[in-house]
């Protein structure tokens, strides 16, 4: 099978390179990497020239944001299976991609999606916490709580079924397609591995307004997709320290 791996970037030139060395050195080599750029004016495309022999698509251009560089990925994208590697995040080790497609052994699975750890923002080899997938079901998202999407890696044909990213959300497009997926049956199975490793830091995760306006967000994907969501009255309730448990109670530090 092929595998579509997807990365958007956007001035990422002090973390690029690992991102594009981490696809180039897996062990599955069926894999098509496409690289979406909004017109960086750092050198992330010059870097990126630079494995275009692993590249198999590379656009600079300008766009409305990360989602819809997701999409303009997605509509790209000519892979059985379709994962999202962001320009500051790398696969674990070597062998992620076999094991991946390992998972997808058999017609019954349409996705898989595994754990992720934490690392420092200048130390890959640094762990900080575990982002474990372990105890998620589906019952958690109302409470906010998601599988690590930069884990998951879906058929191609659920993106053309259900659809892709909705660009009308800022930080939780991806928390309502992975709601929309799992609420329309889409049939996921864990791996019990570590397959990415992302740097702490991310819009999503900075500072008090931004954690409102995601939760915000997150009770209104709940909503489209047909779940009752007590997050609002958490969010007005609860003290921030406490708030922050609707989304990170799961995350627990690596042993």
């Amino acid at each position: 099978m092929k595998v579509s791996i997807i990365t958007v970037c956007y001035n990422s030139e002090k973390t690029i390179r690992d991102t594009l060395e981490s696809i180039k050195s897996q062990t599955y080599t069926n894999i098509e990497h496409i690289v979406i750029d909004g017109l960086s004016k750092d050198r992330t495309n010059n870097i990126v020239c630079e494995y275009s022999d692993t590249v198999s698509i590379h656009i600079s251009a300008k766009d409305n944001g990360l989602y819809d560089a997701m999409n303009k990925g997605l509509s790209l994208a000519t892979g059985d299976i379709v994962g999202i590697l962001n320009s500051d995040d790398v696969l674990a080790d070597k062998s992620v991609i076999e094991q991946i497609v390992a998972g997808f052994d058999g017609d019954n699975v349409d996705a898989v999606y595994s754990d992720l750890i934490y690392v420092s923002e200048h130390d890959l080899n640094k762990p900080t916490r575990l982002y474990s997938s372990k105890i998620f079901s589906k019952r958690m998202i109302k409470f906010g709580l998601m599988l690590p999407h930069p884990t998951f890696y879906v058929r191609k044909s659920c993106y053309d079924i259900f659809g892709g990213y909705k660009t009308n959300y800022r930080v939780a497009a991806d928390f309502e397609l992975l709601t929309r997926f799992i609420s329309k049956g889409v049939k996921s199975i864990r791996l019990p591995i570590i397959s990415v490793k992302m740097r702490e830091g991310g819009i999503s995760s900075s500072g008090l307004l931004w954690r409102i306006h995601q939760n915000f967000e997150i009770v209104r994907a709940c909503k489209e997709n047909g779940i009752y969501s007590n997050i609002l009255f958490v969010m007005l309730k609860l003290p921030y320290k406490l708030l922050t448990l609707s989304t990170r109670w799961f995350v627990k530090a690596p042993s």
